[in-house]
């Protein structure tokens, strides 16, 4: 079986949440945002755990750690000026031996980790999966002074989530062919859609909604 770690983004400025609050810190059923995601993860279980954070907040996140997760080893690095910089610092941070990369948003503390197994099968096989559940919602595009320009057929929309599961080798190369053509995606599936290669789709779980706004945390624990 080959080796799966799990990369979580928990670096960012969180500037939708308001007050210069670090959302991945925010309290949530009595534990941080971040270490339910973390929790989620373990459970699976992956070979180990990588937490790309803000330069200048490891002491934070290590002391939130060894407080909440003190009997689990997770590697803690700091991140980049953007979030491809950020997992890219993740990656580097991996062992040789890694083959499979499991790469979470901190900021959803919702995820079960059945879904994680699944995406990580799905990888497996394609090389490349998401979590996504379909689009609810009439998607429109606009043009100038917001005035409609196009209307998406509903039935072919997806909404991404993470966790996304990937091939090592394929994530390095979609990030360095990215950074090289100052490509900055809004996740890391769409970098690797850029060199040609299939992303599977896993239908995720609407309760895994992404920490983002003040309303979302009060959310989340009605969620949980």
């Amino acid at each position: 079986m080959c080796s799966v770690y799990a990369l979580v983004a928990a670096a960012g400025r969180s500037t939708r949440m308001g007050g210069g609050v670090n959302k991945q810190l925010l309290d949530l059923a009595g534990q941080p945002v971040v270490v339910h995601s973390l929790r989620a993860l373990h459970a699976v279980p992956v070979d180990g755990l990588i937490l790309v954070v803000t330069p200048g907040e490891e002491e934070i996140f290590r002391s939130v750690l060894n407080r909440f997760m003190h009997d689990v080893v997770i590697k803690i690095v700091p991140g980049g000026a953007s979030r491809g910089d950020s997992v890219m610092s993740g990656l580097m941070a991996l062992p040789n031996d890694v083959e499979l990369v499991v790469v979470h948003d901190g900021a959803r503390p919702l995820i079960k980790p059945e879904k994680i197994r699944e995406a990580i099968s799905q990888a497996r096989q394609w090389g490349a999966a998401t979590l996504a559940v379909p689009a609810k919602d009439t998607i429109k595009v606009a043009g100038e002074q917001d005035l409609v320009r196009q209307t998406l057929q509903r039935d072919k929309l997806w909404q991404v989530q993470t966790p996304q599961v990937f091939k090592r080798q394929l994530l390095v190369e979609a990030h360095r062919v990215a950074a090289r053509d100052g490509f900055a995606g809004t996740d890391d599936a769409s970098l690797v859609e850029r060199l040609g290669h299939p992303v599977k789709l896993v239908r995720g779980d609407y309760a895994n909604i992404k920490i983002t706004t003040p309303e979302d945390i009060v959310l989340a624990g009605m969620l949980m």
